[in-house]
């Protein structure tokens, strides 16, 4: 692995990692909420500094980040923080806690800082769990904006079909614009690869086209491809280029958006269903193997080029991880949003004593499957 991809990586790991965890910190904050730390980075630290009773710290390696809310840590030593404001820290230790827990409480100074995550209203608590993938979300569409202006998006036009295919058999012609598939309304090209790829099994496809203004539907039942070891319907070019520098901007970007909101929930739907594979997961190792396959593609063509691809992998990314996110796994957003919901509606809490036990099934459910992943990773690596 070059130095340069793993520039890259540390590149688009931060624009997706700060993206999530500022969305927390800026919502907790304007709930009322004190935020102890935000960390980028996992590990020992780089560097860190106190702001507004916040430690912010950069540690050493670029797989994940926190914020951790007041009230989430050893209550102990929650309750024994000073935060202290403008000032840098010299001791080395990597908790705000542990490096003033021996100070006196400055009660007045704590509560300014806001209230413990607990303390707070049951919907701000919500809206504050919500805020990491809402982020993650925003991101992805401010970052489809540039990249739409500047490359433009494709329509569902067939350009050109393969012959002794389902698709040429059902009537489809070239100049025909493809609006939906199985009912799902179809906005961009790469949309009816996505439901090609998921359909592993050659089902029967319902897809609705539109020909000199006049609206068509026709069913295909796909043909499986040797070569390429799966099902299709015989579209082999169905991507028309558009230019955006216009107000259709807004709308093609959305579009982008909702194409890679389509991709991760097909896939995940894929693998839930038992027809994906360990290879289609990827960690940290697997992405860091990608972002160097595309720094090589890109290369030729320019630092430009490198640059609008790395965007576009952290445009997908970030998607790909404000879904995950919100899967109902405890130890995940999702999880604790299940929890805040039960709260929202009995009025009251889950015990603590509960939801800590379906928490530690979560974090140990998660760091088995981050462990199996990176093996997997590892042995596509070499």
């Amino acid at each position: 692995m070059s130095v340069t991809t793993i520039i890259w990586f540390i590149f688009v790991f931060c624009i997706i990692v700060v993206s999530h965890e500022f969305g927390h910190m800026i919502i907790a904050k304007r709930s009322g909420i004190r935020v102890d730390e935000f960390s980028i980075g996992m590990g020992p630290k780089i560097f860190g500094f106190h702001k507004n009773g916040t430690y912010y710290v950069l540690r050493w390696l670029p797989l994940g980040g926190a914020c951790i809310f007041g009230g989430m840590t050893e209550e102990d030593l929650i309750d024994s923080v000073k935060n202290k404001e403008d000032e840098a820290l010299t001791d080395e230790d990597e908790s705000i806690a542990s490096q003033i827990e021996d100070e006196e409480i400055d009660a007045q100074k704590l509560k300014k800082c806001g209230v413990k995550f607990k303390e707070a209203p049951v919907w701000a608590r919500i809206s504050t769990v919500l805020a990491g993938p809402f982020f993650n979300f925003l991101l992805a569409y401010c970052i489809a904006l540039v990249l739409v202006w500047i490359c433009g998006s494709d329509r569902p036009v067939v350009k050109e079909l393969m012959e002794g295919y389902p698709a040429a058999e059902a009537g489809l012609q070239p100049g025909d614009l493809i609006t939906k598939i199985n009912g799902s309304r179809i906005h961009i090209g790469r949309e009816i690869y996505v439901n090609m790829y998921v359909n592993r099994s050659g089902e029967p496809m319902e897809v609705t086209y539109e020909r000199d203004g006049k609206e068509y539907t026709t069913v295909i039942v796909p043909k499986y491809f040797e070569e390429e070891g799966r099902y299709l319907m015989g579209l082999t070019d169905y991507m028309e280029d558009v230019e955006c520098k216009n107000a259709s901007v807004f709308s093609y970007s959305f579009y982008e958006v909702r194409y890679g909101l389509l991709a991760t929930i097909k896939s995940l739907g894929m693998l839930i269903n038992g027809n994906g594979s360990k290879d289609d997961l990827a960690g940290p190792i697997g992405m860091a193997k990608i972002i160097g396959d595309v720094e090589e593609l890109s290369k030729p063509f320019g630092f430009l080029t490198t640059l609008i691809n790395m965007f576009n992998i952290a445009m997908l990314l970030s998607i790909n991880l404000g879904v995950m996110n919100l899967l109902p796994i405890p130890a995940l957003d999702g999880g604790r949003l299940i929890f805040l919901l039960i709260e929202a509606v009995r009025g009251k809490p889950v015990p603590a004593d509960k939801e800590g036990i379906v928490q530690l099934a979560g974090f140990v459910f998660l760091f088995a499957l981050m462990i199996f992943v990176m093996f997997n990773d590892i042995m596509r690596f070499f």
